[in-house]
């Protein structure tokens, strides 16, 4: 097999055309031409086939080292097509910090639809084996939560699911397959929101899903073709040329990340900061074990006397913006923009404060990004009345 950086750059070959393009061409076509009337035809109609979305798919397919993949309109329109097998009374457990968007859809359409739902740390994984109960069908979770960047490991989650013979599904938007590859850990579905580090580039919407078996595949396919909810040409265009660049992409953005969290360390207005590359933790532990690298993803606490949202506001270079994953640096206040779908009281018991900043780093110089931040804690410090800081000696790093 090849290298995963060759996999990124060639994908795997559908034999569309015969014209030398080194590119995968983008097919707008909605319908396509019979040979004749009982012409046993590759393409017929878009919603259920097309040749540039299908590149797509067997690439992600073939970086996940899974049998089918699928491609999607948005994360969400993918996390809707894995419930989406599942039947009115089947249960299914699901991990106690997921994306606010998954949390609307859980709450308000599966559970009305008759899907039930245990919310577990997937971390203990005691309560995971007492939440399952002789209905339950799943374990669906984020590897690192968002925006905590708390751990779960795969391999354990799985080896318990296989004991009940129940399904393991992960979200590994924010590693990636460069980063983790659920299905080898023993998962049986892996979901991404593409919109982010696959794609890369904050200028499409999309989602994927990769099933280990083709048994499961035609259950995801069938859910696919009958809702519609499908990748259009153009946007399966761009993933496919953003994820060319992902192992470069992430690379630098992980470097910026230990370089951020250097700077962070030594701030005193920073109370704690999560982070799943900080040695001496749990998180940590398991990372290490089975992820290929810690991801650009951090977020950080402000001391309660510092305003986090004159903090946000001031920054210059780092965009104000939810999302994550794209070369320019984000940075956000969970509590209000990317959890506000989650009531305040599930909010404040995730740990999912007011004085909580999200940072997706990007590929920008870090000197830039630290000039930054630095700035806009001064300003903030020069705004405020004077007030007693911990010393950095006092301060966490989790």
């Amino acid at each position: 097999m090849t290298g995963f950086n060759t996999r990124l750059i060639h994908g795997k070959n559908i034999n569309d055309n015969q014209t030398g393009a080194v590119n995968m061409p983008i097919y707008n076509s909605s319908t396509y031409q019979y040979p004749t009337i009982d012409g046993n035809v590759r393409w017929d109609y878009a919603r259920s086939g097309n040749p540039t979305r299908e590149f797509l798919e067997k690439q992600i397919a073939l970086l996940e080292n899974g049998a089918q993949g699928f491609a999607f309109a948005s994360g969400m329109a993918a996390i809707h097509a894995v419930f989406a097998i599942f039947k009115p009374g089947d249960h299914i457990i699901i991990g106690d910090q997921i994306y606010g968007g998954t949390y609307r859809l859980i709450e308000q359409y599966f559970a009305v639809q008759r899907l039930q739902f245990t919310t577990v740390d997937t971390r203990d994984i005691t309560a995971v084996e007492h939440a399952i109960t002789p209905v339950n069908k799943a374990i669906y979770f984020e590897p690192v939560t968002n925006p905590l960047l708390h751990v779960t490991s795969v391999k354990q989650i799985a080896q318990i699911a296989k004991q009940h013979q129940i399904l393991t599904i992960v979200d590994n938007t924010f590693l990636t397959p460069y980063l983790q590859r659920p299905l080898d850990l023993g998962a049986d579905m892996v979901v991404h929101s593409a919109t982010k580090y696959l794609g890369g580039h904050s200028d499409v919407i999309a989602g994927l899903v990769v099933t280990k078996t083709k048994a499961l595949g035609q259950r995801v396919y069938f859910i696919q073709n009958a809702l519609g909810g499908v990748l259009s040409p153009e946007s399966a265009n761009l993933v496919r040329r953003g994820m060319q660049t992902l192992s470069i992409r992430m690379d630098r953005q992980q470097a910026n990340a230990v370089k951020l969290i250097d700077f962070l360390t030594k701030r005193t207005e920073v109370a704690v900061i999560h982070y799943p590359g900080v040695h001496g933790t749990t998180d940590n532990q398991i990372a290490a074990a089975e992820f290929d690298g810690f991801g650009g993803v951090l977020s950080f606490e402000l001391q309660k006397n510092v305003d986090a949202t004159k903090f946000l506001n001031q920054l210059r270079l780092i965009k104000l913006a939810v999302s994550l994953g794209a070369v320019e640096s984000l940075a956000e206040l969970p509590f209000e923009m990317s959890h506000a779908e989650l009531p305040v009281a599930k909010r404040i018991q995730a740990g999912i404060t007011p004085q909580l900043v999200r940072l997706s780093v990007g590929i920008e110089d870090a000197a830039d990004l630290i000039a930054d931040l630095a700035q806009s804690f001064d300003f903030v410090a020069a705004s405020q009345n004077s007030t007693p800081r911990l010393r950095s000696s006092e301060r966490q790093i989790i």
